[in-house]
């Protein structure tokens, strides 16, 4: 296994669950969903990663990805101008996010099982990634994990706080 932890804080948005928009090693990054296998697993595109400050126009873009507006007065914003715009929105949320993933391979697909705790509850992962689907199908069937369901981070990490 190759174990890997990170801290992150996601930052969640009640109108989708299509922007996963958080902050890993200090940039700001996004990804958007682009659509879903034939088997219905979600496809994530990076769209970005920005150091802070963060110009008005990229913030304003991902607050766009996010279906949210913001009065975006200054040119650029720290990382706690923007958890403030967070914070003062109805409709976003800060969600602190630890993670402690075990990689490894199966057919040479990767995969993980990790730990991840979203504001401190704790629960447990696993998936196969790959643009080779095929591949990614025969992984998730020799590991048994068709018979979970598929949740995002975003949507796991909403509902750890009780967002709709």
């Amino acid at each position: 296994f190759k174990i890997r932890t990170s801290q992150e804080t996601y930052f969640l948005s009640r109108k989708t669950n299509e922007a996963n928009v958080k902050v890993r090693d200090g940039l700001l990054d996004i990804k958007t969903k682009v659509g879903d296998t034939e088997d219905g697993y979600e496809i994530f595109q990076p769209r970005g990663k920005f150091e802070f400050p963060v110009g008005k126009k990229e913030v304003a873009s991902i607050l766009e990805n996010m279906l949210v507006e913001a009065d975006l007065k200054q040119e650029t914003y720290t990382i706690e101008e923007f958890m403030k715009i967070v914070e003062n929105h109805p409709d976003l949320a800060a969600v602190k996010v630890e993670k402690k993933r075990y990689g490894f391979s199966v057919d040479g697909i990767i995969c993980e099982y990790g730990e991840v705790l979203f504001n401190g509850s704790k629960i447990e992962t696993a998936c196969c990634e790959s643009e080779d689907y095929t591949g990614m199908k025969k992984a998730i069937e020799a590991l048994e994990l068709g018979k979970h369901e598929n949740v995002n981070y975003l949507k796991a990490a909403k509902t750890s706080i009780g967002m709709k």
